[in-house]
């Protein structure tokens, strides 16, 4: 029995006062002391013990997404943090708060090449916002709240934490008094000022939203104010739940596969105003969306985090500033005028565009996704991996509600699924889909029984047309004909869900579809639904026998 104060015990205590009520992890007996102390406190946090750690990892980063307080992550040290390291990558890409916890080789053995010795301070310090080590027991609440502070503070993010194995036994020092407060700043009057007077000056303006840390009150608070004055909405790469996409002044979103004519429109503007959003290489279409040479009279960006500010794009104003506080900033401005014709023939092309579009195949995933959008509720949560199969999911399903989307701007394969689960755990009075690929959900599909045994009903339609079909589409146009390494043997992925004790449902033709959502949404427990699709139909509007030339 470990003494009240030790430093595990610490640790946990700092987690529960801060709202973090769910720990994903594999366990490992680099960290037996604090998952002994998690072992008193699970009416207050959650344990959820994965079958790999690139799904725990991908699950508290999930969770960082859809709460907003920091996701956690425990794992054993070397192969643990290792194999956690992707979660790490997409929470850095996708501004979203985390921390791994890894267990550490004692202080004594540190240095000696000892088993599973790493120094993660140099593996994770590139990757990380703050990668330390907790080598003195009794700063444990000083150091576990400055963690989680950093996660927080400015341009959201991942901390990694090394534990010696040594020192969570010891004395861990004084008990934890308050919650961390995270730093939040808000524009300055005269930046509000210098930005109403640019608006007023634009004929073509648009709006952007991205990053994390929004609040469905600063979402609700933007929204409006573009209502007001008819200023067209954008929103950045996989950022599509910030604001309702049936709002009026939504005119799509930026990323892979975008509307044509939007990226018409974006060069077209003479004012981007950008909250949020570090515009980086998707969704400025490998950074030439914008003009470096015009944005100095064209940008005004806002970012909670200054490295942000001027890092690629030069600009009219820069604020450094949350977006929930810019938001509440922007809301005041009075440009005295609105843009009407400008914003509809906006939202008349977004329109047309996510309309669902012949394919000349069995299964038509825009036809599927268009029902999926429909027939689920406003409130359900769609997480997505990495493939193109996404680009029927961004493209064709229209999120209304925000904390709806769980998708990693890093572009990682495996995600979704995890995301899935963790999703379901956290809210499971929502409904929770996975839209995946084949190569997508056998990365992370294992963690089927981390669903099933702990009871999270969620559904994964796997879209199936054995290939990687990225690489493919990219090989097939610039190595016609040439496949190599892009064809994928895949098993029977009922009976795969069967044998976890999950439903599956068999799809062959996109009429059998809504049935089979149907009965899955029914079925009481995590549920497959295995789409028989033709890699032919390789993206929305694009076949394998047009990119060879054909």
């Amino acid at each position: 029995m470990q003494a009240p104060d030790t430093c595990a015990r610490r640790l946990v205590e700092t987690l529960i006062l801060n709202g973090i009520d769910h720990v994903f992890c594999v366990p490992g007996e680099s960290y037996l002391a604090v998952l002994d102390a998690l072992a008193d406190v699970k009416d207050r946090i959650k344990v959820v013990a994965c079958r790999h750690e690139a799904g725990a990892a991908n699950m508290a980063e999930a969770y960082g997404k859809l709460t907003g307080r920091p996701g956690v992550c425990m794992v054993t040290r070397g192969p643990g943090a290792t194999h956690a390291s992707i979660g790490v990558h997409t929470a850095e890409q996708d501004s979203t708060p985390m921390i791994l916890f890894v267990g550490q080789v004692s202080r004594a053995d540190k240095g000696r090449g000892a088993f599973q010795e790493v120094d993660y301070a140099a593996v994770f310090g590139t990757l990380a916002k703050w990668a330390t080590e907790l080598d003195q027991p009794e700063r444990t609440v000083e150091i576990v709240g400055r963690a989680i502070a950093t996660s927080l503070n400015g341009r959201r993010g991942p901390v990694v934490m090394a534990l010696p194995e040594d020192v969570l036994e010891q004395p861990g020092g004084p008990a934890p008094i308050a919650a961390v407060s995270p730093a939040l700043s808000a524009l300055d009057p005269g930046t509000v000022a210098a930005i109403e007077s640019r608006l007023k000056r634009a004929e073509r303006p648009l709006l952007v939203l991205g990053g994390s840390g929004w609040t469905d009150e600063a979402s609700i608070c933007i929204a409006e104010w573009a209502a007001r004055i008819d200023l067209p909405i954008v929103l950045s790469f996989r950022r599509k739940d910030i604001v309702s996409n049936d709002h009026p002044c939504y005119v799509g979103d930026l990323g892979l596969g975008p509307n044509p004519k939007l990226i018409e429109r974006v060069k077209t503007a003479d004012l981007t105003l950008a909250v949020g959003a570090r515009l980086g290489e998707n969704p400025t279409q490998g950074y030439s969306l914008l003009d470096r040479t015009t944005t100095p009279e064209r940008l005004i960006h806002i970012h909670a985090g200054p490295e942000e500010l001027n890092r690629v794009w030069p600009a009219a104003i820069t604020a450094c500033a949350d977006v929930a506080s810019a938001a509440k900033g922007l809301a005041t401005l009075e440009p005295g005028r609105a843009w009407t014709e400008w914003r509809d023939a906006a939202r008349a092309e977004y329109e047309a565009f996510t309309q669902p579009v012949p394919v000349e195949a069995s299964v038509n995933l825009s036809e599927v996704v268009a029902h999926m959008a429909g027939t689920l509720p406003a409130d359900a949560v769609i997480t997505n991996g990495a493939g193109n199969f996404a680009a029927w999911l961004h493209r064709f399903y229209r999120h209304r509600a925000r904390r709806t989307q769980l998708a990693p701007t890093s572009g990682a394969m495996g995600y979704g699924f995890p995301a899935a689960v963790a999703a379901k755990l956290v809210e499971p009075h929502r409904e929770v889909v996975c839209f995946a690929g084949d190569g997508d959900f056998l990365m992370t599909g294992q963690e089927l029984a981390t669903a099933v045994q702990y009871g999270a009903n969620l559904i994964v339609v796997v879209a199936d047309n054995g290939a990687y079909g990225t690489i493919r589409m990219h090989q097939e146009r610039e190595y016609p004909g040439r496949v190599v390494a892009t064809d994928l043997k895949n098993p029977d992925f009922v009976a795969y869900a069967e044998a976890f004790g999950a439903a599956g449902f068999r799809v062959e033709r996109t009429e059998d579809f809504p049935e089979a959502l149907a009965a899955a949404r029914k079925a009481g427990r995590p549920a497959l639904i295995h789409l028989i699709c033709d890699v032919e139909a390789i993206a929305p509007g694009r076949t394998l026998t047009q990119l060879r030339g054909g």
